[in-house]
């Protein structure tokens, strides 16, 4: 709901600030007096194409300001999230343009630079603006399915459409990806086939290729390494080295044995020496024969067969020359094996797995036609509905000639969409004869008002109005008495539930607002000043005066507020 607007130096309006509250408020004036100029400030501020004669004259910019107070549920503050607007749904809605003189303009949303058409979008969601073929969301046929269905509350059966659609997308793309991919791997089966074959020759191990290299590096070096062996054995002395350590040992052995015979002790410090000395030439025996054996040990290790060498670095080379090949690493041959075998093996089973996506994708496309074809049918249903509200609303407002059909057309099949398989668009015929055609051939645009106001009494009530706040200019263009009452009870009714601003010249219409607001046009060169636009409330007795004027005209009579008392009791 708008709450509040701010108006500074906009054509004759040097600063106004109104605050505008729930249910019917009417504009009234004289003819240039200046009504039109508050819907221009309104405008300017829901991003509207702005023009620098807005400005006032000696003026450097013009403001517009207007105030909302959404309700916590409007997707208004998930539009402006989505946006990367700080916003918070328990404090108004702030919309500001600023205009300058040479026509540049700047807008803001809750004081954050926004762009103008960011601004236009959420103006868009706020309020709709009826008249002078400014009916936006009427004449848009985007817009009609979506009040068609919250006219018919068709909402189970869209959400039911829309459920079935995404199960067939789904079960669609399913088979279309493995078509897609059995024919991929049908084109490159035989290359497929010939690169397996190679690989099953080849047989790849994990971790193979570090362990050939690691081989390869040590029969590299295996015949330096034989000869530095040798030279450690030849160092060793071999056989020699024992016989002359165990000619020490038996020395020794005679000596303490010749010590004991001439009469020494066991504990004798000769005895016990020459034992001392025979055990350790004993343990370098034991040392010595235990050091020869390992080396003879170590040198069969590097008895290599003469080819291994050879046979290694070709293993390694052909392991190598496959990853290259293929574009992989040595290490993932063995995987890229399997992932092979597997991508052959699944264009062998894939004729089945196609035919059973292909079963799944058509008997989600019959659920889907199905839940669509319902929804059609509530769709005719509901237009038809629709088309007998709307002409029984058109007489009263002095349309009688006009006729009005929901239009529900079948969209080709290629354009399915989880809205279902309709356009919908609303058609009207002028006159008698004359085909039915979109709304914006109605060409007054006090008729295109007074058919926005037909449409929104019919749907009133529906839950199908794009917002709580509706602008109507000129909808009493060219109409009065039981006519123009007629309107006035239409927007009385539309304003029960919400909020209708319109500028009106009719005394019936203005009689039925809740709020009442005069426009006056004051100064000028015999006052020493300018021309200025002021804006007032009216009180009950005000009111009386001004439907009056707008009765008689410049003299008022008592007749003619009699004639006001009673347009306001009715």
């Amino acid at each position: 709901m708008l709450i509040g607007l701010t108006i500074k130096d906009v054509v004759l309006i040097q600063a106004l600030d109104l605050e505008v509250g729930p249910g019917l408020t009417v504009l009234t004036g004289e003819t240039g007096a200046g009504k039109s100029i508050v819907l221009d400030a309104l405008g300017l501020a829901l991003g509207q194409r702005a023009d620098a004669g807005l400005v006032r004259r000696g003026a450097a910019q013009a403001l517009a300001g207007a105030s909302f107070s959404p309700a916590l549920d409007h997707p208004v503050w998930a539009f402006l999230e989505e946006r990367g607007f700080a916003a918070d749904p328990s404090e108004p809605l702030m919309l500001r343009r600023q205009l300058s003189a040479d026509g540049r303009s700047r807008a803001f949303i809750n004081d954050q630079p926004a762009s103008v058409t960011v601004m236009r979008e959420v103006g868009a969601q706020l309020i709709e603006v009826h008249g002078q073929h400014e009916t936006v969301g009427l004449l848009d046929p985007r817009n009609h399915r979506p009040l068609l269905d919250a006219f018919g509350e068709a909402a189970p059966a869209v959400q039911a459409v829309a459920a079935a659609w995404r199960g067939f997308a789904a079960a669609r793309d399913h088979a279309a990806a493995l078509n897609a991919r059995a024919a991929q791997a049908a084109s490159d089966g035989e290359e497929l086939t010939a690169r397996l074959a190679e690989l099953d020759r080849l047989d790849p191990r994990d971790g193979e290729e570090g362990a050939l290299a690691e081989e390869r590096g040590l029969l590299g070096s295996a015949e330096k390494a034989m000869s530095d062996i040798a030279s450690a054995r030849d160092a060793m002395g071999g056989d020699k080295l024992s016989n002359k350590l165990g000619q020490a040992y038996r020395a020794l052995e005679r000596a303490r044995e010749r010590a004991i015979q001439a009469g020494a002790g066991a504990d004798h410090i000769v005895v016990v020496r020459l034992t001392a000395a025979a055990d350790a030439v004993d343990r370098a025996l034991t040392e010595s024969s235990e050091a020869i054996a390992a080396i003879d040990a170590a040198a069969e290790a590097f008895e290599f067969e003469p080819d291994r060498l050879e046979r290694t670095e070709e293993r390694l080379f052909a392991l190598r020359a496959a990853a290259r090949k293929l574009g992989v690493a040595v290490e993932t041959l063995p995987a890229t094996r399997l992932r092979m075998a597997e991508a052959l093996r699944s264009v062998e089973n894939a004729e089945a797995e196609i035919a059973a996506a292909n079963r799944a994708a058509d008997a989600a496309r019959a659920a889907y036609d199905a839940a669509a074809a319902r929804l059609t049918t509530a769709r005719q249903a509901a237009g038809a509905r629709l088309a007998q509200a709307v002409m029984g609303e058109l007489t009263p407002l002095k349309l009688e000639k006009a006729r009005f059909q929901v239009a529900v057309e079948p969209l080709p099949p290629e354009r399915a969409g989880p809205s279902g398989l309709d356009r919908i668009e609303f058609q009207v015929s002028t006159n008698p004869g004359a085909p039915f055609g979109g709304l914006g051939a109605i060409a007054s645009g006090g008729e295109l008002a007074r058919f926005a106001l037909a449409l929104k009494a019919s749907l009133a009530g529906r839950g199908s109005t794009n917002g709580p706040t509706m602008i109507f200019d000129e909808v009493d263009q060219g109409v009065g008495g039981a006519v123009a009452d007629a309107v006035g009870l239409r927007l009385k009714r539309l304003a029960q539930d919400g909020q209708v601003i319109l500028v009106t010249h009719s005394p019936q219409i203005a009689a039925r607002a809740d709020v009442h607001w005069r426009v006056a046009k004051a100064g000028g060169p015999e006052s020493g000043g300018g021309l200025a636009t002021s804006i007032a409330a009216l009180a009950p007795d005000q009111r009386e005066e001004e439907i009056a004027r707008m009765l008689a005209g410049a003299h008022i009579t008592d007749a003619a507020r009699a004639a006001a008392r009673a347009l306001m009791e009715a």
